[in-house]
């Protein structure tokens, strides 16, 4: 028996269909082992020895795969073809190592790109031992990022309370962010002009042609910068004559992008899809590690972590082959592609991501697989195909027009571009994330020297705008372009900036949070070199290196550690004084932006002669002024006005204040469904809608924490026991008691909302008396039944303890199953009759359904029992006889039926009388021998005791019994 180990069940699910029953395919479910988070899990001063700990979860899977181990004859470890795979492998085999499971059985290693039948088994010939370069290099990694991360956490959270972690990655990718926003703060926007001439040619054909030279001086963009130029140039080109002074015509192609990789995957799909990084790698593993298509479990996609760019020679020939029958000859290339990677990695130089068979087009998968599923397919499957298509043939003409205006020239261009042979833009065009300014279409015929007619001369006003926001595809292209990070951590890297509440997304922006601002002006201002770009992507070449078998993994951790453990010695005396200088300097400008009236943007609105700059509190930075304690004035960081308005840069937000329990920033905010409170920020902030009640202008902060605190309990059913609640939801305040939710009145204040108050409308929920339904007022619900035969009027009212029926003085509980809505007058008086007599079960509540008053006074009801349905009236009860039900049997048959039952009573007693009792024998001897009359004399007694317990109908064959 031969077993193999993969990293996850579907995968495992996949592979044990392809290799059959000599196999038996185990999953590890990822790592088995990671380093704790303790002190001492890489110890620097035992030459970076690891301390790897299993948790109880793949404890148990590992003893699964031990067991297994022990009686096979052959170990194969199938992980993915990267360095984590292979780390995944050495610690499978180290585990099993450690268990003393192997004895002398042979351990293989096998790579597969794909997880396809021809794949996996040209992988089984090819095994090969684990790479201990990739491990190395994996070992360097994950110590490099527990020493960034362990130890630099930690200075963060004594030095700027409220800041979450630190990493080697993660908090350059932050920095990134950051910078953006600080270019687009410092960005001076600037005016300037452009004039467009609508032209006509000698044949009537229109043109649009653009000023971009006078007077022999060529015209830049940003050259006319105010509306005085643009007029003057407008006017001289108005009482101009234009003419074509030259016309060129020029071939070009548009080549093919490359088949995807990781990086650039996750980037078309959020571009063309929407998909945020982590959401792509999460279907792309799915189709990676198998679907069932007809039956049949297949893996669709190649391994979909790879900086590689080139195809197997077998997907090219595929893809040729789909192109001609697809699109005809003519899209087909002389000669394939090849592509070559940008990017220097040594471990992951595999294929690009390209679908397993390029036969297998979307619409012959669209049923087996989910939308978004497909719908990335769909992407990896054009991309690859359109990158062995041929390129696409353009045309680009350029028309220099003059324009005379006496002895004034003036220059215009026009541009056109048209295809000529669309060649892989038929199948697919690349998204672009900031568009640019398109060649117009095709020009016009025209020839030198022509004259042209003028239409209008337009002067358009514009502003220069600054760099715009990452997205998140945009933000993985610079980590890749910088050698930021590795594609298995792009996704991953994004996610922990999002949880860490440190970014968010904006219209699919990154915007950085303001704790995320301090973290890496602090890291700037004392870990310059460890939030380096060049520093960062120096290590990654180091651990390159060291796949690459070129450079010792022990050794880059030495020179690393040098240094860092330097710098973390160096801030450990660090004055809060100091960091606060730091901050102040490096986030004056976004904090204290420049006021238009030219007033110092530091001066505290309240005192007037303090000066306001960044304080660190409890739970978080915040702005205070310098006279403390004289002067009390706070506000957030996310409030840059000094008077607490709303932050220009968050349109729709107003800060109330701090909580002072949680440290967070309450806002109140414009949303798509109206105003509402936030607690905080990150990923799923605390969020409460505005009731009508309360405008988004007048709420305070003490209102929005109380909104925020909700649902809160307010009171304990009377009868339950159980909480009853009160709370916001999508259709205003309610109530809640178990499943039940009842409205509060527009005009009343939830926060103010009393116990009695809210079980009166829990009550009247419960029981049907709504105003809504009844048109009666929520306070005090109540429906009108009718006159009560003794005079008077009968009402079915809510009451604290449920609904019930009043008659002057009396009042009877409804049963459980009656329903207040649907209550007749004749049912009413009945309860009230037995309220009376003091029949009820209970606190007055009768058991089963009522059918209404006796003549002689008392209620009937009509009740399940343990042998069957039943009618009662005080202390009689009768078995519902053959053809009539539970549900339909009327007032009238339930009499005739209690009258029955008295007659026969009454028999039964007189015959008992008769008859007497029979003695029992006192001697030790034999019992006295029973005759059938005797027998037969024992059943009334059994039927008795039946009809005391609502029996099924035993009572008529006693009856009959009796008769005989």
């Amino acid at each position: 028996m031969n077993v193999v180990i993969v990293e996850s069940p579907a995968k495992a699910k996949t592979i044990s269909k392809y290799l059959g029953r000599a196999y038996e395919v185990y999953a590890s479910y990822g790592h088995v082992r990671d380093l704790p988070a303790k002190d001492g899990s890489v110890d620097p001063d035992g030459d970076f020895a690891m301390l790897w700990d299993v948790d109880s979860q793949s404890s148990k899977r590992l003893a699964e795969i031990a067991k297994a181990v022990k009686g096979a004859d052959r170990i194969i470890l199938a992980t993915d073809p990267d360095r984590e795979g292979e780390a995944i492998s050495w610690h499978v085999l180290e585990v099993l190592k450690a268990k003393k499971v192997l004895g002398t059985k042979p351990v293989e290693r096998v790579v597969f790109n794909a997880i396809t039948k021809v794949a996996i088994t040209e992988a089984m010939k090819n095994p090969r031992e684990i790479d201990a370069a990739l491990v190395d290099a994996y070992l360097a990694r994950r110590a490099l990022d527990y020493l960034v991360g362990f130890n630099l956490s930690p200075v963060l959270w004594r030095k700027l309370p409220g800041a979450r972690s630190a990493g080697r990655v993660q908090s350059v990718a932050l920095r990134l962010v950051c910078d953006r926003e600080l270019e687009i703060e410092k960005f001076v926007s600037r005016e300037y002009w452009s004039i467009a001439a609508h032209l006509r040619t000698e044949a009537g054909a229109p043109f649009i042609a653009r000023l971009a030279g006078a007077d022999g001086q060529r015209i830049n963009r940003l050259d006319i910068g105010s509306g005085a130029e643009a007029e003057a140039f407008k006017a001289a080109l108005d009482a101009a004559k234009f003419s074509v002074a030259s016309i060129e015509a020029k071939p070009a192609k548009r080549h093919p992008p490359p088949p995807f990789t990781t990086s650039t995957l996750q980037q078309e799909a959020s571009r063309k899809l929407g998909f945020a990084p982590a959401r792509t790698m999460q279907l792309a593993q799915r189709l990676y590690e198998g679907t069932d298509i007809g039956g049949e479990t297949v893996g669709l996609i190649t391994y979909m972590r790879t900086d590689g760019v080139d195809l197997a020679p077998e997907a090219i020939t595929s893809a040729r082959s789909v192109i001609g029958k697809e699109f005809g000859a003519s899209y087909v290339p002389k000669a394939p592609r090849k592509y070559m990677a940008k990017t220097k990695n040594a471990q992951e130089a595999h294929e690009a991501i390209r679908p397993t068979d390029l036969a297998r087009m979307p619409k012959h998968v669209s049923r087996s697989l989910e939308q978004d599923q497909l719908r990335l397919y769909e992407l990896i499957w054009t991309r690859t195909i359109a990158s062995q298509m041929e390129s696409a043939e353009l045309e680009r003409t350029t028309a220099d027009i003059v324009a005379q205006a006496g002895e004034r020239r003036l220059d215009l261009r026009a541009t056109g571009q048209v295809v000529r042979f669309d060649g892989f833009l038929k199948l697919y065009q690349e998204g672009r994330d900031d568009e640019d300014e398109e060649d117009g279409g095709r020009l016009p015929e025209m020839r030198e020297g022509e004259s042209l007619g003028k239409d209008k001369i337009d002067a358009s006003q514009h502003f220069t705008e600054p760099p715009p926001r990452f997205t998140e595809a945009t933000l993985v292209k610079r980590m890749e372009e910088l050698g930021i990070g590795r594609p298995s951590t792009y996704a991953s890297t994004l996610a922990v900036l999002r949880e860490r509440a440190y970014v968010r997304l904006e219209k699919k922006r990154l915007v950085p949070e303001d704790k995320g601002r301090i973290v890496t002006a602090f890291l700037e201002s004392f870990f310059t070199r460890y939030v380096g770009y060049d520093f960062t992507a120096g290590l990654e070449e180091q651990l390159d290196l060291v796949s690459n078998h070129e450079l010792d993994w022990k050794q880059v951790l030495r020179d690393f550690w040098s240094d860092f453990s330097g710098a973390l010695a160096g801030i450990k005396d660090l004055r809060t004084t100091e960091v606060l200088d730091s901050l102040n300097e490096l986030l004056g400008p976004h904090i204290f932006p420049a006021k238009e009236d030219g007033s110092n943007p530091r001066a505290c609105p309240t005192c007037g002669n303090g000066q306001l700059s960044l304080k660190l509190g409890k739970f978080g930075a915040f702005i205070g002024c310098s006279n403390y304690p004289e002067c009390k004035f706070t506000r957030t960081l996310a409030d840059t006005s000094a008077e607490g308005g709303v932050n220009g840069e968050r349109p729709g937000v107003r800060v109330l204040g701090i909580d002072a329990a949680s440290g967070d920033e309450i806002s109140v905010r414009d949303g798509r469904f109206g105003a509402y409170v936030q607690q905080g920020e990150g990923e799923k902030p605390k969020r409460v809608s505005l009731p009508k009640s309360i405008g988004p202008g007048e709420i305070t902060l003490d209102q929005a924490i109380g909104l925020l605190s909700l649902p809160r309990e307010i009171a304990k059913h009377p009868e339950t026991k159980e909480p009853v609640l009160a709370g916001i939801g999508r259709f205003g305040p309610y109530v809640q008691h178990g499943k039940t939710y009842a409205s509060i009145g527009k005009d009343e204040d939830i926060l103010a909302l009393g116990a009695n108050r809210a079980i009166d409308l829990i009550v009247a929920k419960e029981s049907g008396l709504t105003g809504r339904r009844f048109g009666d007022s929520a306070n005090a619900p109540s429906r009108e039944l009718g006159d009560h035969p003794a005079g008077g009027k009968v009402v079915v009212k809510a009451g604290r303890y449920g609904p019930y029926v009043n008659h002057g003085r009396i009042n009877a509980t409804l049963p459980r199953d009656a329903d207040p809505t649907t209550l007749t007058l004749e049912e009413a008086v009945g309860l009230l009759a037995a309220k009376a007599e003091g029949q009820g079960t209970g606190k007055g509540r009768l058991q089963g359904r009522l059918l209404g008053e006796h003549p002689e006074g008392g209620a009937i009801t009509v009740r399940s029992g343990r042998f069957g349905p039943y009618v009662n009236h005080g202390k009689i009860n009768a078995t519902l006889k053959n053809g009539l039900s539970e549900e339909t049997i009327t007032l009238e048959e339930a009499i005739r039926l209690i009258e029955d039952k008295e007659s026969a009573g009454t028999g039964t007693r007189a015959a008992k009388k008769q008859r007497g009792t029979p003695k029992r024998a006192t001697s030790k001897g034999a019992p006295p021998k029973r005759i059938a009359t005797k027998k037969r004399a024992a059943k009334p007694a059994a039927a008795k005791s039946l009809h005391k317990s609502a029996a099924k109908p035993a009572a008529a064959k006693s009856k009959k019994a009796r008769q005989a």
